[in-house]
C-alpha cells in the first residue's frame, strides 16, 4: 500500500499545467500545499499551424497524397513533460523531497516517466493515471488517499 507520508511531494500534471504539492501532515489525513505551479500556453494545433498539410507525388501521373503536418500541440505537451522532469531533478538534487507521487493522464505520465532522471525515479513511491489538475486541493487529498489505499 502506497502512502503520502509527511514531507512527500505530489506532482499533479497534465500536458499544460502542473502543481507541485507537499504533504505537511500525515498519511491518514494528508494536507497538500502548493510548493510550485507551472503552466504553459498551449493553443490548439490548428491555432499553431501556419500551413495546410503538404502533398507529395506518389509516382504516377496526377497521383498525390496528403502528408501529415507536425502536431504542435502534442509536441508542446511532450516538451512540457521534459521541463517538469528537469524541475524535479533540480529539486531532488537540492534535497527538496525524499519521496514523490506522480499523478497525470496516461500519455503525460508515460512522457514524464521516459524523461525522469534516475535520482528522481528512485524517489517515486507511486504513480496514478488520473487527470486531477482542475480539482480543488481537498478533493485531490481525498481522491489520492483513497486511490493509494487500494494499491
Amino acid at each position: 500500500m502506497a502512502r503520502i507520508e509527511t514531507g512527500t511531494w505530489v506532482l499533479i500534471a497534465d500536458g499544460e499545467k502542473a502543481l507541485f504539492l507537499r504533504n505537511d501532515v500525515d498519511a491518514e489525513n494528508p494536507d497538500l500545499n502548493v510548493v510550485r505551479l507551472e503552466e504553459q500556453d498551449n493553443p490548439s494545433d490548428r491555432a499553431q499551424s501556419a500551413n495546410r498539410p503538404g502533398r507529395m507525388n506518389d509516382g504516377g501521373p496526377s497521383q498525390r497524397s496528403a502528408v501529415d503536418d507536425t502536431d504542435w500541440h502534442e509536441l508542446a505537451k511532450e516538451r512540457f513533460a521534459h521541463d517538469l522532469a528537469d524541475i524535479l531533478y533540480a529539486q531532488a538534487h537540492k534535497g527538496a523531497f525524499d519521496k514523490i507521487v506522480l499523478v497525470a493522464p496516461p500519455q503525460v505520465l508515460g512522457d514524464l516517466r521516459d524523461t525522469l532522471h534516475q535520482e528522481v525515479r528512485n524517489k517515486v513511491v507511486a504513480e496514478v493515471d488520473k487527470t486531477l489538475t482542475n480539482h480543488p486541493l481537498d478533493e485531490i487529498e481525498t481522491l489520492l488517499r483513497d486511490t493509494l489505499a487500494e494499491m
